[in-house]
């Protein structure tokens, strides 16, 4: 953490914040404290490049144990890829592994805009034994180490996606299927093949799922705790990628809240990965009453990445930094421009990696890697979790 930023934390948050976070920096060197907990964790980087090329020395690979790359299609009941670049970008993922041997490469399906098929593709045993002959196929083709479903979402609409009843059971055994596939070439390649899912955190999603009997046949969860609030559904402003819930807040609905219904519906504990958000959540039009925490509020038109709120935002345009401390969240607001953003910071993040090791759970996550700056959120979860 650089002098500036910890300036701009005395000015808006005051010392005790400061040396909160001093606190947690300094415990990073104290292995004595969580060294039991910390082995075999999780830190996992979503990748999304769209057609650009990956520059490799632009990613920290020793500060992850796995990548996702998102995303891959389904057409005609099979795996496509995405994007023209995908198999350069492949490539240079793999040869990411000259620098850390143990990172894994996944490849990522669907995501909110390319999860439209998946519904038709799960819906009988011959479609989704023809999805998961092809996704082994397309795994070992171009070197991967697994494959994450990120099906947005099973039984429910997301952006106006065919659904049915039936995805519920489907959804199950789909990866039932995937995993029997993969496990067919574990000793004919002489490796494990993993297989994770991208769940959405609502209340909605657990139901419409049987996450107990879907975890059987995952390596782990990524479980997607942001997006709690964002501006073009809430009218009212609120955080979007909290730990907690403020009882104050416009609905009950938190990473702890999510990671609780899950563990509930059989999902073990060492098999979910939270989720932070290297980027925020804006609203404008937002009245300075409790400097825009909890008030009405329209769509904003801002680059709201963390780089741009630490480049760009923070100090400039009459913002200010807020901290709810029942929520452990951040919070910018500007009295000038009326814009509120909910965002993920070096605290917030350090207080998930914290939850992860106190509640004996596999790892952390974020969307995207490319939001960063300069690695400051990503470093302090490796300092946390992996101790690099």
């Amino acid at each position: 953490m650089n002098n500036v930023y910890q300036k701009l934390l005395i000015a808006s948050m005051g010392i005790s914040a400061v040396l909160l976070f001093n606190s947690c920096r300094q415990s990073v060197g104290d292995t004595s404290l969580v060294e039991d907990n910390t082995k075999d964790k999780v830190v996992l980087a979503y990748v999304f490049v769209e057609n650009n090329l990956i520059q490799p020395e632009q990613i920290a690979a020793r500060k992850l144990t796995h990548i996702n790359y998102a995303f891959a299609n389904i057409e005609n009941g099979v795996i496509k890829k995405g994007f023209e670049s995908d198999e350069q970008n492949f490539a240079l993922l793999n040869s990411l592994k000259k620098e850390n041997p143990d990172l894994k490469v996944l490849i990522s399906v669907g995501g909110w805009t390319w999860s439209g098929n998946f519904s038709d593709m799960a819906l009988t045993e011959e479609s989704r034994s023809k999805f998961a002959k092809s996704a082994a196929e397309f795994v070992r083709k171009y070197k991967l180490d697994g494959i994450d479903i990120d099906w947005e979402y099973p039984g429910l609409p997301g952006i106006g996606n065919t659904h049915r009843p039936e995805d519920k059971k489907n959804y199950t055994l789909l990866l039932k299927a995937l995993r029997d596939e993969l496990d067919k070439y574990e000793a004919e390649d002489n490796k494990h093949y993993l297989t994770t899912v991208a769940a959405g955190a609502a209340d909605e999603f657990v139901e419409a799922t049987e996450m107990g009997e879907v975890a059987r046949y995952l390596d782990f969860v990524n479980l997607m705790t942001y997006d709690f609030c964002v501006a073009e559904a809430d009218p009212i402003t609120g955080h979007h990628t909290c730990l907690y819930t403020n009882p104050d807040a416009p609905k009950d609905i938190s990473t702890h809240h999510a990671v609780q219904n899950f563990i509930r519906a059989g999902v073990p504990s060492d098999k979910i990965v939270i989720g932070a958000a290297f980027y925020g959540q804006a609203w404008g039009e937002v009245d300075s009453k409790n400097n825009g925490l909890f008030q009405p509020g329209k769509p904003a038109s801002i680059d709201s990445s963390y780089k741009s709120i630490r480049t760009e935002l923070e100090g400039n345009y009459g913002f200010k930094r807020y901290w709810d401390d029942v929520a452990k969240a951040p919070y910018l607001y500007s009295h000038s421009r009326r814009i509120f953003i909910s965002y993920d910071d070096a605290v917030s993040v350090k207080l998930k990696c914290n939850y992860v090791i106190d509640q004996q759970l596999r790892g952390i996550m974020f969307w995207e890697y490319n939001g960063d700056y300069q690695n400051e959120l990503l470093s302090i979860m490796a300092e946390t979790l992996l101790r690099k």
